[in-house]
């Protein structure tokens, strides 16, 4: 199963997704609408999506939609993305609270929604009933419950996602199909409703390799299927909704799907089973004493650019690029205002250090608990005369040395006020 780091979360992990499409094909100033889905937002109630347009440096006017509260909800945020004028983001990040032993995952998955896509989306169809007690969260709580899977709640699956794949015309032609998957059996449950093979069943199904990541699943079935299609193929995707309903969309086409090498989920680093508690937060229970850093939200928002896209400024005068881009030019001491300036996301270790066991101030404490000891580094970049800290993630800091190259990313920095703040740490290139 998939376990996502202490500094990782649904946002995170939407960024990343996000970003990787970025790379390979989106363009930041062609979307004009966001739609996010995650049954385990960053909070109860507060917006998600702006967060997530801010850190990708998404222009002020994209509109938004949030999906949330049901497994659904990443069918939901598609049609709505199918709907939008202009082009469509669409970002499904999911990583549901629960003991990994119980197959709970995580993952990201984001798509673009444009008129000149590669992939047509000729039809969808929905079905909807009741049934309650199947997959839901009570108020205030970040437990995942459900009866079980129970003669009922299989029932209940194949009657809503068949239903919805039986409005689709030509299903028999279906070559692909990735289908509701809370375990590896659960699809091929529904398929048997459906003119469709075990061969079609397997290219879309991950749940094997990443744990039920909830919202997000069934999507990262529909990109590994998508990776392993032909320009005639048909790909149905099948999902299923907390507590009733079901939705079916058919693709027409393949893709290259980046961060999925030929379809095919990577192979992660193994951990321990008590490891995997200690990363998800179950065994992190300890208090600790005193405030840390404290930075009021008004003040960190003010420094949001720096924090998610590395914003610098350039002095007008000289030119020298100043990090943060506050005060006169260190260069020439100009008091004129800086222009924006984004800095690389590719850097070079100055300086390191790794702050040990228990060294870690009280902001970081929880974090050091889950994860060990942690690095921190001086960032410098080729050609700007700039510098910062920051802190390593997803590897050994001990590994990192200085002249290494790093690349930056958006992870949990801490939580102070009931609200978590956001930042770039780095992480070595391959």
């Amino acid at each position: 199963m998939v376990v996502p780091g202490a500094d990782e979360d649904a946002f995170t992990m939407a960024i990343a997704a996000a970003e990787q499409l970025f790379e390979t094909s989106a363009e930041r100033e062609a979307i004009e609408h966001v739609a996010l889905a995650s049954t385990t937002p960053l909070l109860d109630e507060g917006l998600f999506a702006p967060r997530l347009g801010r850190a990708l440096g998404l222009g002020r006017n994209v509109e938004t939609s949030e999906h949330t509260g049901s497994t659904l909800a990443g069918a939901e945020a598609l049609s709505r993305a199918i709907d939008a004028d202009g082009s469509a983001l669409v970002v499904i990040s999911d990583c549901p609270a629960g003991d990994p032993a119980d197959g709970w995952g995580a993952g990201a998955v984001a798509f673009l929604v444009a008129d000149d896509a590669a992939v047509g989306v000729p039809e969808r169809a929905w079905h909807t009933d009741e049934y309650p007690g199947l997959r839901y969260r009570e108020r205030g709580s970040e437990e995942v419950k459900s009866i079980g899977v129970t003669t009922y709640e299989r029932d209940a699956i194949r009657e809503c996602v068949a239903g919805a794949a039986a409005g689709i015309d030509d299903i028999e032609r279906v070559a692909h199909a990735a289908l509701h998957q809370p375990d590896a059996r659960m699809p091929s449950r529904i398929a048997g409703d459906l003119p469709i093979d075990d061969e079609a069943i397997e290219r879309g199904t991950v749940v094997d390799r990443v744990g039920d990541a909830g919202a997000a699943t069934v999507f990262l079935g529909l990109a590994r299927a998508l990776g392993g299609a032909d320009a005639n193929d048909r790909t149905l995707v099948g999902a299923f909704g907390s507590g009733g309903a079901g939705a079916a969309f058919v693709l027409d086409g393949g893709l290259d799907t980046a961060g999925l090498a030929d379809g095919e989920i990577p192979s992660g680093e193994r951990i321990s089973y008590t490891n995997a508690l200690r990363k998800r937060g179950v065994l992190d229970e300890e208090e600790v004493a005193g405030g840390g850093a404290r930075v009021s939200l008004p003040t960190w928002r003010e420094s949001l650019g720096q924090r998610y896209r590395l914003r610098a400024g350039r002095c007008p005068d000289c030119e020298t690029v100043a990090f943060p881009p506050e005060g006169a030019c260190p260069n020439c001491g100009s008091r004129a205002a800086f222009e924006p300036y984004d800095l690389p996301n590719v850097g070079i270790v100055k300086a390191r250090t790794v702050v040990g066991q228990g060294g870690a101030p009280p902001e970081f404490a929880a974090q050091q608990r889950r994860d060990g000891a942690y690095g921190v580094v001086v960032v410098g970049f080729e050609e700007i005369d700039a510098t910062l800290p920051a802190q390593l993630t997803d590897c050994d800091p001990e590994s990192v040395a200085i002249g290494d190259k790093l690349r930056a990313v958006v992870r949990r920095i801490y939580e102070q006020e009931g609200i978590a703040r956001y930042g770039v740490k780095f992480v070595p290139t391959e």
